[in-house]
């Protein structure tokens, strides 16, 4: 029906038959396929719908990016009921190559190139095939999509395809041969000139004004996205890079105050990065409410664990399981547990992230602590306490009577992270570790006594 009806337009509608005037929305697409690009195709459709736009052009200049993303565009531009154009400025390699073949008609600049659909890692390693399989399922149903063209010769009827799907699964598989086009061993990409003799380019233009040209649209009116100021920061806090900072952030901030009595700027900034986090996430739609539940009710369970219950166990690894869940969930808009490997990239992705910054935070956050707050010029330094209150100068308001007990060996009455009960000679005392946590019942010895607080460190005797 989409192919009739850009028929109907063509022959009627864009004429300028009647007098009528074409209105053309176009949407910009010159990153990288990700997040933000989608984001920008999904507002841009719907203002399109909107306005009762004629056609959407997408003017593309892109070297590809995530195959998720990307799927998610051409699902988008197929399920569309206005026609989608693109004009290629250049560039539609790779995740830009499969949103092109989705659009029902495909216009490029002289020395544009299309294809390189091969799938690749972040380090530009080329996948294992059922990555490649599926990348190639895709590009062929894309092609197939557009249909058939009827040629009729006499008394034989003949069918060929408008985009032959065998071309465009050439474009990811170099093993593929296509008779006239490419030899086994080459990954396709066409020019401009070798995309319009193999159906893959309706025609060559300059400018979007040779564009409507060519196509034999006199009146028109463009109306173009542009991005908010609201937009560009969501923008930002979708980025991967910068969604991996703040999940360190979150983290290093717990762990910071679970070294500090009481609720400071660790905690502060901790908060302020959850919201940062999941706040784009969930206006964008891929933060449901229960994935934040999760995150949430995971914080909930570790605090338990770390303040009402002896030991590390059940719970607390509950809880960290489900602040990793939160985390990851929130950044995927769907996945299928079906087992098949390229519906579940999204998910395997996010993981990585998520894992990776939780990683980087844990590693950074114990180096954090020891140098950063110690030292003596520090970024750190205003929210830190460094006077000390001396008893010849004023009264003292702890017992410096313990002081006496540093060299002295004891036993971890309770668990300590850090902090939690020592005895010695059958008598309990406040006290920290100096490093990591120390379990109930282990050897310990007093090595210092700082601001009415003991500290220790585990021996093995």
């Amino acid at each position: 029906m989409k192919v009739f009806f850009v028929v109907f337009l063509l022959a009627f509608g864009f004429s300028g038959y009647g007098n009528d005037t074409t209105h053309v929305y176009k949407i910009d697409i010159k990153q990288e396929i990700g997040p933000s690009s989608w984001r920008h195709l999904q507002i841009g459709f719907e203002e399109a719908v909107k306005m009762d736009a004629d056609l959407i052009l997408i003017h593309m200049n892109t070297y590809g990016g995530a195959v998720d993303a990307a799927d998610s565009m051409r699902t988008k531009i197929l399920n569309c009921k206005i026609p989608v154009w693109v004009f290629i400025d250049n560039n539609a390699a790779s995740a830009g190559a499969l949103i092109s073949i989705a659009c029902d008609r495909i216009y490029m600049r002289p020395g544009g190139n299309i294809g390189a659909a091969t799938v690749v890692n972040q380090s530009g390693e080329v996948v294992p095939d059922k990555y490649q399989s599926f990348m190639r399922s895709m590009m062929r149903s894309t092609a197939e999509s557009h249909g058939k063209d009827t040629l009729v010769n006499g008394t034989d009827t003949t069918f060929n395809w408008i985009r032959d799907p065998a071309i465009a699964e050439a474009m990811v598989d170099p093993s593929i041969y296509v008779e006239g086009v490419v030899d086994t061993g080459k990954v396709l990409t066409f020019t401009t000139q070798e995309a319009i003799r193999w159906g893959y380019c309706e025609g060559e233009a300059e400018t979007i004004e040779e564009l409507m040209k060519l196509a034999q649209i006199e009146h028109y009116t463009i109306s173009e996205f542009v991005p908010t100021g609201l937009d560009k920061v969501i923008d930002f806090l979708i980025n991967p890079i910068i969604s991996g900072i703040l999940i360190m952030i979150i983290v290093g901030g717990l762990y910071f105050e679970l070294q500090t009595p009481g609720i400071g700027f660790p905690s502060a900034a901790a908060v302020m990065a959850a919201i940062l986090y999941f706040a784009p996430l969930y206006l964008e739609g891929l933060a449901a409410n229960w994935e934040i539940l999760i995150f949430v009710l995971g914080l909930i369970l570790i605090a338990v664990e770390l303040f009402a219950i002896p030991g590390f166990g059940v719970t607390g690894f509950s809880g960290i399981a489900l602040v990793i869940a939160g985390l990851t969930l929130s950044l995927v808009e769907s996945f299928d547990f079906s087992g098949d490997a390229p519906i579940m990239s999204p998910l395997v992705e996010a993981l990585f992230l998520v894992m990776v910054s939780l990683f980087f935070a844990v590693l950074g956050s114990i180096f954090l602590s020891k140098k950063l707050l110690t030292a003596r010029i520090s970024p750190l330094k205003p929210f830190v306490l460094h006077s000390n209150q001396k008893k010849a100068e004023g009264f003292v308001s702890v017992d410096t009577s313990v002081s006496s007990l540093v060299g002295r060996m004891g036993l971890a009455h309770t668990v300590l992270r850090p902090s939690g009960k020592i005895t010695i000679d059958g008598l309990m005392y406040d006290a920290a570790s100096e490093q990591g946590f120390i379990d109930k019942g282990r050897n310990v010895k007093v090595i210092r006594f700082e601001q009415g607080q003991l500290y220790v460190k585990e021996v093995n005797e």
